[in-house]
This record gives structure tokens, sequence and C-alpha cells, in this order.
């Protein structure tokens, strides 16, 4: 028994590497076009909260990664280039950009992996950039659905082992149990998306209900702000208030949906049957919903964080 459980958790870690080496190696590739892209008009799309969403959505769904868009908004709030109440929008923006990732991965591509693979091999060759960007795309995209299809035939098995069995009936039964699974998965790999992916193939196999799946996602977005708060280690005040507003919007977020988490299965299961696209539905829905209720507010936001976070000196 311990030696199918030190096998099936070596076998889960390498397919978790492959996810979170196919996103960074699909990102070396965006970034360069994506982030000059966002850092050329951010100025012009911020002097309006409505403004920095759009543009904040956009760059995420080019970029794939939340975080990366943060990161970059928070150097430029420590550069003044941007000020913490221009970034409001970008972070409400990017909550909505990653949902389009997960959305991706519910798409039934892996008849698509080989070729994918080879383009991307082929492209990585050629001297040019944007032949290197599609590249990394393709090869990148590759690798997740390699760990995808992974990832959902380990399901199984790892349900059976003992430990494992008992906590997923422990977190179908209690959602907040759930939510700190995903937080705590989320900051450990640095990925919402890969912490998602864990819970659709659990999902896919029946072992996770659609309400603990959608739990997992909640806890998800709280431990995604880990790497953008990280990014502001030793940066300005301003810089820090930043990664603090993701923090408070995602935590506002969780514990208004927490107590209607019935009504949002009740309304994805009405647009699908297919276990992984509810889940990546409610992700869609609650980043959504978060990020258009707040943005009317968006300057009450802002003064709202300034005011917690200069009044306890939280820099």
């Amino acid at each position: 028994m311990i030696h199918l459980f030190k096998e099936l958790f070596s076998l889960f870690a390498v397919f978790i590497a492959l996810f979170l080496f196919g996103m960074i190696i699909m990102r070396a590739g965006l970034l360069p076009l994506g982030g000059e892209l966002f850092q050329r008009n951010v100025h012009r799309f911020t002097d309006k909260a409505w403004k920095g969403l759009l543009i904040g959505t956009v760059a995420t769904a080019m970029l794939q990664s939340s975080s990366a868009v943060l990161v970059m908004t928070v150097g430029l709030v420590a550069a003044n280039l941007l000020t913490f109440r221009q970034s409001i929008g970008i972070i409400l923006g990017a909550n909505i950009g990653t949902t389009i990732t997960t959305e991706i991965l519910v798409l039934d591509l892996s008849h698509f992996i080989i070729p994918l693979l080879l383009t991307g091999l082929v492209a990585l060759f050629i001297p040019k950039k944007k032949a290197f960007s599609i590249g990394c795309l393709t090869f990148g995209l590759a690798c997740i659905f390699i760990a995808m299809d992974g990832l959902e035939s380990l399901a199984y098995p790892l349900s059976n082992l003992p430990s494992v069995h008992t906590l997923f009936h422990f977190t179908n039964d209690h959602s907040f149990t759930g939510i700190l699974i995903g937080a705590a998965l989320t900051g450990l790999v640095q990925s919402s998306t890969a912490t998602t992916a864990i819970a659709m193939g659990f999902m896919s196999d029946h072992l996770l209900t659609l309400k603990s799946g959608i739990a997992i996602m909640l806890g998800a977005n709280i431990g995604t702000c880990i790497t953008a708060f990280l990014a502001t280690i030793g940066a300005s005040k301003h810089a820090k208030l930043v990664a603090f507003a993701n923090i408070w919007l995602n935590l506002l977020g969780v514990i208004i949906f927490l107590p209607i988490m019935d009504v949002l299965v009740q309304v994805v299961t009405s647009m699908t049957d297919d276990k992984m696209q509810q889940l990546a539905h409610s992700s869609v829905i609650f980043n959504t919903i978060c990020s258009v209720v707040l943005l009317p507010f968006a300057q009450a936001f802002a003064r709202f964080v300034e005011w917690v976070h200069t009044k306890s000196q939280t820099y």
C-alpha cells in the first residue's frame, strides 16, 4: 500500500509539473507580444475603471495568467507609471480574463496533442519572433492537455487510497474544507488554473461533487493572490496596495458566494451536463459577477483599501 501511495503521488506530481511547465512555455511565447501590447496601451485605457477592466481582461486572456498581468501592474505602480486607483480596473479585468483558460481546458483536444507537439517543435527552431511564439503556444498547449489526461487517469486509483478517499468525502460534506484545499494548493503550485484542473480531473470520475469543485475553485481564487503579493516585497506602499486590493476582491467574492453556492450549482447544471464544463462555467460566473458588480464602486473600493491599509500600516 505504501509503495502504491508513493507511485501514485509521484505520477500526480509529474503531471502537475508537466501542466505548470506547459503553462510557463505557453506564456514565454505570449509574454513578448501580449506584455508589450499591455504596457504600451495601459495608460490610454486606465483613465476609466471600465477601460482598465477591458485591458485587464484582454491582456490576461492573451497571457493566460492573471498573476503575470498583476505582477506587471505592480511593477508599473512601483515605477510611478500608474497610480493605484488606475490599477483597480485592471485587477477586475484580470479576474475575468483568467477564466478563459479553464474554458479552454474543457475542450476535448486530446487528438490534437501530437500535431501540436510537432508544430511546436518545428516552430521553435525557426529563428523568427512570431514563429517562436507560435511554437511556445502550441508546444505548451500540448503539454497541458497531456497533463490533463494524466490527472484524469489518476483520479480513480488515487480515490481508492483510504486517506484520499476520506478526504474526498469530507470535502464533499464541508465546503469550507474545499476552499482551504484550493487556497493551499494554489499557494503551493502558484497556479489557480492547475488547481482547477485537478478538481476537474476528480469531478470527471465523479469523486468530487460540483459543489466541492466550486469550493476548491473559490479557494484557488484566494490562493492565486499570493503571487502578486510576493511581487510587492520591497516595493513601494502604493504597489503593495495593488496586491491588497486583489486579496480583498477575492476574499469578499468568496464570502458573498459561499452562502449561495447551491444557487450557483443549480445555474451551471442547467447549462450543461458535463462536469468539467460546469466547473469552468462556475469560474466564469463567479469572477465576472464579482468584477462587474464592483466596477461602479471601483473608486470607493480603492479608497476602502487605502483606508484599511494606511490605518493599519500594513506595508
